[in-house]
């Protein structure tokens, strides 16, 4: 809805990544991940916030709800933050010496159950 029918110019690439909505459903949270800078984040979330009466009067007829709840925008820093700690674990994975067999024993092979056959 917000990519098919919001016309602000300000508003880029936008994926809703969550909605809480209070247990008496009088707001609803709406968690967004947006493709860009900072600044193109902030601009597209001034432009959804623009829009939140259009978007609440949708939504309101689109679930049949007597009463829409109020729509709270916030940009979620999940991905984000689950990017940076996949980079750092693959930085530690690197760093981390290759492991190698004791000198000697990759060599040897096993001659069977240990009993001398003589």
């Amino acid at each position: 809805m917000i990519q098919s029918e919001l016309k602000d110019p300000r508003i880029g690439f936008v994926t809703v990544t969550d909605v809480e909505v209070t247990g008496d459903l009088s707001q609803a949270n709406v968690y967004l991940s947006i493709f860009g800078d900072d600044e193109q984040k902030e601009k597209s979330l001034a432009g959804i916030t623009k829009a939140t009466g259009f978007l609440r009067s949708e939504i309101g007829k689109r679930i049949r709800l007597r009463h829409a709840p109020e729509l709270l925008f916030h940009i979620d820093q999940s991905i984000e933050y689950g990017s940076k700690i996949e980079t750092l674990l693959g930085q530690i994975k690197s760093e981390e010496p290759v492991k190698s067999e004791e000198p000697g024993k990759a060599n040897q092979e096993n001659k069977g159950d240990g009993d001398a056959d003589v």
